[in-house]
């Protein structure tokens, strides 16, 4: 069996952070790592004054936001990161390891916007592994703080030194000229630790100190291990060991020891300087030590006592235990400690003297999310990363206790003017003794409420805490608050499809079936429910049928009347917020529509009429409309001439003839550049007439650019962000820092007040987005009070001109308007290079003799349809480039580079970006690519209007982006986050023109027309968050969710959920009798937490849990399993009904028999209460019984109910509310799961892999058909559907993926006795939950293609790190064929950080296995890099593996065409 693996979801989990120099010297940047993803942001302030915050009446400070720079995908999981500055270097590099003893040091280049390697190590020798065939230690690295070296722990026993030059440049000025430079590394070497010590092993932490004149490293150790069952006879067996390593020498002698410290030491913290030493976590108590001083230790509850001989004082006023904690150092004696509930300590190290520490005072200061890493950013930024719910910025906050809470206003206002004033040195007085009360660390700090922080009651991301504590020094307090949270849906626990509650009814005669599939994500306080559909659905308002009009645009109307109708909407309630003055000025006052020979003009206002008489021309075809001069005038261009209107009256009529008709015309406000069908370009400018200046007119500028080649498309652009310039940065330096700063203080009323929008928080952590109405705050306020409206900049830089020709020859230039002066050109453009790179310098003396060698060329580079040059992302700053190639679409990100010689060249480059959108048509098609309606013969294809394929946009729904028309419509959004999201709008088929809307009755909105010639009115949803790699709505339930399966008869879904209890008694069996003994401990005694789980209904219509339909289960019982089964019954037609069926079992401790009960629920409709419709779903309880032993899992078969109960399986029949025993059979140690297709049966066991049973219903007995003879710790399975073979899937403990097979007749299956692997593949991460599902155009009419497809299954899987991904079965054609171009690109594209794909994905197993890997499982990760190649890459590479680039082209888009569900 063949298959293709492709990760359709990337996993959003965050595991590390590191805050670096990583783009540049210039500013920091943080690098989160999660799984095999890397992203890099930036913080971004959006700056506020301090006029407008106190006008408002319940300020917010001002909100910093991430925006997302970069992103790199790894063939590999990082294990452990940290960064390093090398010398001579620009920018910080990376240090990553990976499984399991490999170190990458990678930066960024400048040159290509993207990671390359510096040096890769390692260490995976045999000799090495000491003989372990499995290793279970993670590769630490650590970075000694004056970046003279750092050290990897491989293997758990050896230390890996890799030593880092700490050269002058003197020095490297002496090397021979033609030397090389210099290596910033020297050789690495290994140190055993069992040398240092023969019981230093079983390493638990390392870090390196802080002021050592040598490189030391201590290390966190435990040479005799225990456990907590044993702790009274063998404690304090943690030690720590410091080694100052001498790199030169080689040598590293211990310098100072200490052991007998607590059994449970966790992790260690270095202090830095002045202090130093190092605090060490232990579970239940928190240590100091340090060289010349005797150690300092405080117990944090009363499990302390009779655990550790440890000599410690009793810490008062907490209650915690420090497992799973993380920290953060804010100050030199002052860190923040995130608990594992998600509590936050600020915890100060109170010291005497400088190198003592004699106290510690605790500070609960806040609750947030469950902390996986935490770094430091700049003073005041906290991130906390986190795989159990969204990574949060946080800001917090040191203050001075003497303002009462109320002026918590001002004293906001305060620490604004403080971050500004950081500089300056004459301070008012109230500054003046902040600063010291930061100097004078010794002060204890205490935490209050601060009202001004506008608590939610639902959802409280974060809470904050009061307390007071008086001391000699000063009394200061921290306030955290979130700024920005990165949406992450792991850890996917389980998942079920279902269908959407809101669709419209204009797809609900759809073919195929549309899906939504929603996840259990995160855990505790932060579980949730995750809601993802992968394409948007538009929410048609109406439609109108019009066939025959092929292109459209809508127009901004700045006329008076406009605005009675905008505040007649007011009154109707259709805003929240009152109007605000250029809100209206966005109204759309004109719908105009092109046809073959004619435009219809239609006036929407109220109603949308038609408008007979007006100044628009209306006798022939239109080619671009749109509004020039701060959205005051509209222009209208046909083929022979352009108008300027204001309203309907037409101020100005130019005829053009240049020779033939206007074909394109590109506005960038106020110019306008028009090409036509014989690549003439002119361009128009508006100007205001000689005389008062009171109207505006168009003035002809012919540009001088050279002729040699057609010019076959063009696109103006208008630069807000700045980055588009001919100036070299280094000059200009002191001049942009001069206009920032200015632009600044212009700029600071801009954000308006959100904090009565709670929901943006809710928003920001949940990514529920209800709140678009906040959103809508925020990109309304951006767009405000700017000089130029249409672009809304916050006004960073003062808009530049530039227009983009592409000509016949493949030449992409760029012109500066509006002297025409080229800038940038790009030669062979339309082959879509990784990286456009400019070559204009000298090139207009060649210029001549370039073009007999473009002539024969020629032939082979397909011709661009389009470009398009837009600037979206925060502030306008990220400039994307839209390209049509004949077959193709190339998306370009620019980013700024300045090492050119040339001194007046753009200082841009153009980095390709990879995505899967299918430009490739069928090829009879290709000649109704222009749109024309069959009746009109075309001679040449440029007369006919083109139509534009990409059409910009501004606000839907507070996004910004592009929409790409065309066979595979797709939405391009870039927020102020800075990702680039591409969504999928197939729900309508092809889409042939679309334009934004922004109405009274569809505000916000946008039009567009399907291949049938519908024009659809439609608004996006909003409660979806389309800021995400699928557009999501994630729903918190602040408990963790365990189950949710979908029931399709009562369009519902059950879901399992459960919450933390202290527990206070135990079970104790006397006799036959069980009894509860209540444990009574002193109050600092911490009692174990057990789950308490409950069973609810949940509505997908308003995603709230249904009233009165929650089920509570006992005290003790967990529930294992829960699924929608189908067992027989007479109330439906086909015999079959849907329940709801759970298995639980009742864990009393080792001495209580272990019980379990089978709970089958009906879901039953009932007459709602009043004014709450989703009561019309209850649970009716039809069997609740225990079983003999736990009840482990469940599933259905031929109508009968299959349950796991011990070491047994039974199969009941469900009659008048019982169950009645039919079959049973004997199994192995732990059945967890089980799944069944007909009448086969396929049980996952815990620790000895699959059986597959039968059921014979004549006969009626349950019988094993085959099994896995393997052991194997499985995970989850499911079933492989290809056709008229079965394959068994099973995802194991090792994040592997594999298929079994039952194959009878060959040889090594005894006869069938054994379970054949048939297929393997390391997915790099845990799979807990499977689904299946057809192929997706398998119902499309006999075509050879669909017979491909024909009742082959995808199966789709979600992981623990939040990602989504699915197995696909293959022909052994395709798969050869595949097989042949993956193992080409392994080895023919360099792989970021040196990585070896073909390593990553082949099965990996901590046992040894006597068995070879079998692959036959494609990686579709890596098969998609072949469609980010150039053109010449991809023929060369087809030719290679003997096929041509359109076959394989077919291949991969195939894939995503059977796969494009939700």
């Amino acid at each position: 069996m063949y298959a293709v693996y492709r990760q359709a979801h990337t996993p959003t989990a965050v595991e590390f952070s590191v805050y670096c120099n990583f783009i540049s010297n210039k500013e920091k940047n943080l690098v989160v790592a999660g799984t095999s993803q890397l992203y890099v942001y930036r913080i971004i302030h959006d700056a506020e004054s301090t006029s407008k915050a106190e006008k408002a009446p319940d300020a917010k400070s001002r909100k910093e936001k991430l925006e997302q720079v970069a992103s790199f995908s790894l063939f590999g999981n990082v294990m452990s990161m940290a960064s390093v500055q090398l010398v001579g270097a620009n920018r910080d590099a990376l240090l990553l390891s990976f499984k399991d003893a490999k170190l990458s040091v990678v930066e960024y280049d400048p040159g290509t916007h993207d990671l390359k390697t510096l040096s890769l190590h390692f260490f995976e020798e045999p000799e090495l592994r000491d003989g372990f065939v499995q290793n279970v230690h993670i590769p630490i690295v650590r970075v000694d703080p004056e970046n003279r070296c750092a050290v990897m722990l491989v293997y758990g026993t050896k230390l890996v030194v890799l030593p880092f030059r700490k050269d002058t440049l003197t020095d490297e000025q002496e090397g021979v000229v033609g030397e090389a430079p210099k290596s910033s590394f020297l050789p690495s070497y290994l140190i055993d630790v069992r040398e240092l010590d023969e019981k230093l092993l079983n390493i638990i932490d390392m870090k390196f100190l802080h002021g050592y004149y040598e490189p030391t490293l201590l290390i966190l150790y435990e040479p005799n291990q225990t456990w907590p069952g044993r702790v009274a006879v063998r404690q304090d067996t943690c030690s720590i060991v410091a080694i100052s390593l001498n790199i030169m020498q080689k040598v590293h002698p211990v310098i100072w020891s200490l052991s007998n410290l607590p059994f449970d030491c966790t992790q260690v913290m270095a202090v830095p300087k002045p202090i130093g030493g190092v605090v060490v976590f232990a579970v239940n108590s928190l240590l100091y030590l340090n060289q010349s001083v005797p150690p300092y230790g405080v117990s944090l509850n009363s499990q302390t006592t009779g655990t550790t001989a440890f000599p410690l004082r009793l810490q008062d006023e907490v209650k915690i235990t420090l497992d799973c904690s993380q920290s953060a150092f804010i100050g030199y004696d002052k860190m923040v400690i995130s608990l594992k509930g998600g509590e936050i300590y600020v915890l100060t190290l109170i010291t005497d003297g400088m190198r003592s520490v004699r106290a510690f005072h605790f500070d609960k200061a806040a609750a947030s999310v469950l902390t996986t890493c935490m770094m430091t950013m700049e003073p005041g930024y906290l991130f906390l990363g986190s795989r159990l719910g969204n990574s949060l910025l946080l800001k917090y906050t040191e203050k001075l206790q003497e303002t009462p809470p109320e002026e918590g206003q001002e004293n906001q206002e305060k620490e604004k003017e403080k971050e500004k004033d950081k500089e300056k040195q004459e301070e008012p007085p109230s500054k003046k003794k902040r600063m010291d009360s930061s100097t004078n660390w010794t002060g204890i700090i205490t935490c209050v409420t601060l009202n001004s922080f506008a608590l939610s009651d639902e959802v409280d991301e974060i809470e904050v805490y009061g307390s007071e504590a008086q001391s000699g020094t000063q009394l200061a307090t921290y306030s955290f608050e979130v700024c920005d949270s990165i949406l992450n849906i792991g850890p996917c626990a389980n998942a079920s499809m279902g269908e959407p509650a809101f669709l419209s009814e204009e797809f609900q005669s759809n073919p195929e079936p549309d899906l939504e599939v929603v996840v259990c994500s995160g855990y505790g306080k932060n579980g949730a429910l995750s809601v993802l559909q992968r394409s948007i659905r538009p929410q048609v308002v109406t439609t109108f049928e019009l066939p025959g009009c092929h292109d459209m645009w809508t127009v901004i109307s700045s006329e008076e009347k406009e605005k009675e109708e905008k505040e007649k909407g007011e009154e109707e309630g259709e805003k929240k917020t009152e109007p605000s003055i250029e809100d209206d000025k966005k109204k759309h006052g004109f719908l105009i529509l092109s046809r073959e020979d004619s435009t219809m003009i239609l006036q929407t206002g109220q109603e949308i009429n038609e408008l007979d008489t007006s100044g628009f021309a209306t006798q022939g075809p239109t080619v671009f409309a749109g509004n020039i001069g701060d959205n005051k005038y509209i222009i209208q261009v046909s083929p022979m001439g352009i108008r300027l209107l204001e309203g309907v009256t037409q101020l100005h009529f130019i005829p053009v003839d240049l020779g033939s008709p206007i074909v394109q015309c590109s506005v960038a406000d106020p110019f306008v550049v028009i090409m036509t069908a014989e690549g003439v370009v002119t361009m128009f400018v508006l100007k205001t007439d000689s005389y008062m200046g009171k109207t505006h007119r168009l003035a002809l500028q012919k540009p001088q650019i050279p002729t040699q080649s057609r010019v076959i498309t063009l696109c103006a652009y208008r630069d807000v962000s700045g980055m588009f310039t001919t100036e070299n940065k280094v000059s200009s330096c002191s001049v942009k820092e001069d206009t920032i700063a200015r632009s600044q203080s212009e700029t600071e009323t801009v954000i308006q007040d959100l904090s009565h929008t709670v929901d943006d928080e809710e928003e920001m952590l949940y990514g529920d987005s209800g709140s678009a109405q906040a959103r809508d705050d925020i990109y309304r306020s951006s767009s405000a009070q700017m000089p130029y409206g249409s672009e809304g900049s916050l006004g960073k830089a003062d808009p530049t001109h530039w227009c983009m020709i592409v000509r016949e020859s493949g030449v992409m230039e760029i012109y500066q308007l509006p002297d025409w002066r080229l800038v940038f050109l790009v030669k062979n453009f339309p082959v879509g290079q990784r990286v456009l790179v400019d070559s204009s310098s000298g090139q207009s003396a060649t210029q001549g003799e370039g073009k007999k060698e473009e002539v024969t060329r020629q032939g082979e580079i397909p011709l661009v349809k389009e470009v398009s040059l837009v600037s979206l992302g925060y502030n306008h700053s990220r400039p994307y480039l839209l390209v049509h190639v004949e077959q193709e679409l190339l998306i370009y990100e620019a980013f700024p580079y300045d090492q050119q010689q040339a001194q007046n060249n753009l200082k841009v480059r153009f980095k390709k970006m990879p995505h899967n959108i299918n430009f490739r048509e069928k090829k009879s098609k290709l000649k109704k690519d222009k749109k024309a309606d069959g009746g009109a013969v075309e001679e040449s294809p440029a007369l006919k209007s083109r139509v534009a394929r990409f059409r910009y946009f501004e606000d839907i729904s507070g996004y910004s982006g592009v929409f790409i028309c065309g066979p595979s419509p797709h939405w391009m959004l870039v927020t102020s986050r800075g990702a680039m999201r591409l969504h999928p709008m197939t729900i309508d088929g092809s889409i042939e023109s679309f334009s934004p809307f922004h109405n009274i009755n569809c505000p916000k909105g946008f039009l567009y027309f399907n291949k049938q010639g519908e024009l659809r009115i439609s608004v996006l949803p909003t409660y979806l968050s389309y800021d995400a790699p699928w557009p999501v709505r994630k729903i918190p339930l602040r408990c963790t969710v365990h189950y949710v399966s979908y029931h399709v008869e009562s369009k519902v879904y059950a879901v399992c959920t459960s919450v933390k209890e202290l527990c206070t008694r135990i079970p104790r069996m006397t006799g036959e009798e069980k009894e509860f003994e209540i444990i009574d401990k002193d109050e600092r005694y911490i009692n174990p937490q057990q789950e308490k789980f409950s069973i609810q209904l949940i509505s997908p219509v308003s995603w709230e849990a249904i009233p009165n339909t929650r089920i509570d289960l006992e005290e003790w019982e967990h529930v294992t399993c829960m699924k929608t089964v189908a067992l027989k019954s007479q109330e439906t037609v086909s015999g079959l009904k849907g329940y709801i069926a759970a298995g639980t079992c009742l864990m009393q401790g080792e001495e209580v028999t272990c019980r379990g009960r089978i709970l089958i629920l009906d879901i039953i409709e009932v007459v709602p209460e009043p004014g709450q419709p989703l009561t019309k779903n209850k649970f009716k309880v039809l069997y609740e019984k225990e079983q003999k032993g736990p009840v482990t899992a469940l599933c259905h078969c031929n109508g009968y109910l299959v349950s796991a109960i011990g070491q047994k399986i039974f199969l009941w029949s469900l009659k008048d509310n019982d169950l009645t025993g039919m079959a049973f059979i004997d199994t192995q140690l732990h059945i967890h799961q089980m799944f069944s297709i007909k009448n086969f049966i396929l049980a996952a066991d815990l620790m000895k892999s699959i059986s597959l049973l039968r059921y014979q219903e004549e006969s009626k007995t349950l019988s094993l058909v085959s099994r896995d003879a393997k052991p194997l710790e499985v995970y989850s399975i499911e079933f492989m559907v290809d056709n008229n073979q079965l394959g068994f899937l099973v995802s194991d403990r090792d994040q592997n993926l594999s298929v079994y097979m039952y194959l009878p007749e060959a040889k090594e299956s005894f006869g069938g006795m054994r379970l054949l692997r048939r297929a393997d593949f390391s997915a790099g991460a845990h799979i807990n939950t499977f689904w299946r599902m057809p192929c997706r155009g398998a119902l499309d009419n006999a075509s050879k293609k669909a017979l491909t497809w024909d009742n082959k299954h995808i199966t789709w899987f979600a992981t623990l790190d939040g990602g989504v991904g699915l197995l696909l079965p293959m022909q052994e054609k395709t798969y050869r064929r595949l097989l042949m171009l993956q193992n080409a690109l392994t080895t023919m594209l360099p792989h970021h950080a040196g990585l070896n794909p073909k390593a990553f994905r082949m099965l990996h197993s901590d046992r040894r296995c006597l068995q070879n890997a079998v692959r036959n499982i494609l990686d579709g990760e890596l098969l998609n890099k072949y469609l980010y190649l150039s053109t010449m890459e991809r023929s060369e590479l087809a030719k290679k593996i003997g096929t041509t680039q359109d076959i394989i082209l077919d291949d991969l888009l195939e894939i995503d065409r059977v796969t494009a569900h939700f």
